[in-house]
């Protein structure tokens, strides 16, 4: 393995590939923020010994050739906005990024489709749709900095999954760089597509243990013309009667979310929990939603709002700012899923914790306090003193709990995954199809894989 290898070697054989400016060959002339991201994303010990930046797909493939035949263990990454997210990679020896592959290849505006390399930025990306009053129907963590590949393989979604879907729902085509160097496509730029396996799914969440995202076509759908966001506070019990009766109407939010107290407080919203939900439509449709879901709160004694024009997006700039954004390294940020029904009963068991009412999936920030075996008690254990076990209790609903970014000493103790099922086994027999060497974000996947 390049454990053994000096530097130089890696670095003068891909240097010639990539050019020696899109090539950092030393830890210490890589940039200290991205520095960071790394040791958040890699076990304790040794350090990957460059990073390069491919400018084409063509690059991309002769690097992964390059790293296939030495045996190099390869993290991929975009912008790095995602690249803690999951299990520890371990050993590795360069970071591949795909941030300067960032072409548009096309818009087909009337077929409402585009397709982009997968290091376009999602900020610019959307820029580029609104031109044509059309947008990706995803919202994802770090809009300005994340990249669209990064986006797919960490199946990044928000709120809007309430209306549009997740990820895999919007995906069309793919294509990707396999682990020995070949380009592999799927799919096509046509929404109704059926030839070829079904491989966007595939890709979709395998944080790049599977292979090199490159390109990506999506569905697109057209700016609405209006928008209006209600939000309903209170206790408990009445905000997720609230949900219940929202979840079982005629009408259609585009985001609907419950909010844990921390959260409502912070965004100065009130005191208790709160149900977000965001309408969008013509202008007569917005308006009588908003107050149909109004008038259920104030049936159910619940405190409301309604948001729209420039205070609506300040809004829901705030509510992604605070529940993505750790305020101290300590914090540990957990995706989870359970049915949708459980939701309330999740969230009075934290602090700060969003989940959408329609899937049940949802994110939840904890404190450490550098107390590490107490954390994994409190997420692991039927019995921790602040928590009571929100593993177990998500599980008991029929759902799950995975660590997304946490200390490196957090990640050292605990299962980040907490799989339960029986599909690793088929899981591990699709790496070794795809990546015999298991050489692609070694450890970084549920299993070690």
């Amino acid at each position: 393995m390049s454990n053994d290898r000096p530097q130089g070697v890696c670095a003068s054989e891909l240097a010639s590939i990539v050019g020696e400016e899109n090539a950092i060959c030393l830890w210490e002339n890589i940039e200290l923020g991205q520095q960071k991201r790394l040791q958040r994303a890699i076990a304790f010990g040794k350090l990957p010994s460059c990073i390069v930046y491919p400018r084409t797909q063509e690059q991309l493939a002769a690097v992964m050739a390059t790293a296939h035949t030495n045996n190099w263990r390869v993290l991929p990454c975009g912008s790095g906005s995602k690249i803690g997210w999951g299990g520890l990679a371990k050993s590795i020896d360069v970071v591949v990024s795909t941030k300067r592959i960032n072409q548009l290849i096309e818009h087909a505006v009337g077929d409402l489709t585009v397709t982009v390399e997968a290091g376009m930025k999602f900020s610019d990306l959307q820029a580029l749709l609104a031109k044509s009053r059309q947008f990706l129907a995803l919202d994802p963590t770090a809009t300005d900095s994340a990249t669209i590949g990064g986006i797919v393989a960490t199946g990044d979604t928000g709120s809007l999954r309430q209306r549009y879907g997740s990820v895999r729902d919007q995906l069309l085509g793919i294509t990707f760089v396999r682990a020995d160097g070949q380009i592999a496509k799927a799919g096509g730029r046509v929404v109704k597509n059926v030839a070829g396996y079904d491989l966007m799914k595939l890709f979709t969440g395998s944080y790049g243990t599977l292979g090199f995202i490159s390109q990506l076509t999506f569905r697109v759908y057209p700016l609405p013309e209006a928008s209006g966001t209600v939000v309903l506070t209170g206790k408990a019990e009445a905000v997720s009667q609230a949900a219940d009766i929202l979840r079982g109407s005629a009408l259609t939010p585009v985001q609907a979310d419950l909010l844990s107290t921390q959260l409502v407080s912070s965004l100065g919203l009130g005191q208790g929990f709160g149900l977000i939900a965001r309408f969008q439509s013509i202008g007569e449709s917005v308006k009588e939603q908003s107050n149909r879901v109004l008038e259920v709160g104030q049936k159910l004694g619940l405190n409301g709002a309604i948001f729209a024009d420039d205070d609506e997006a300040n809004l829901w700039q705030r509510l992604q700012e605070r529940i993505h954004t750790t305020a101290t390294e300590s914090v540990i940020t957990c995706k989870i899923g359970v049915l949708p029904t459980a939701a309330m009963e999740i969230l009075t068991q934290v602090e700060l914790g969003l989940i959408h009412i329609g899937s049940g999936l949802g994110l939840l920030q904890l404190e450490d306090k550098n107390q590490v075996l107490k954390v994994r008690d409190e997420l692991c254990s039927a019995g921790g003193d602040a928590y009571g076990g929100l593993r177990l209790l998500t599980q008991t609903n029929r759902g799950f709990l995975t660590i997304l970014e946490a200390p490196v000493a957090v990640k050292e103790q605990i299962d980040v995954w907490g799989y339960t099922g029986n599909a690793l086994p088929l899981m591990r027999r699709i790496k070794e199809q795809f990546d015999s060497k298991k050489i692609l974000s070694p450890g970084r996947f549920l299993g070690g894989i």
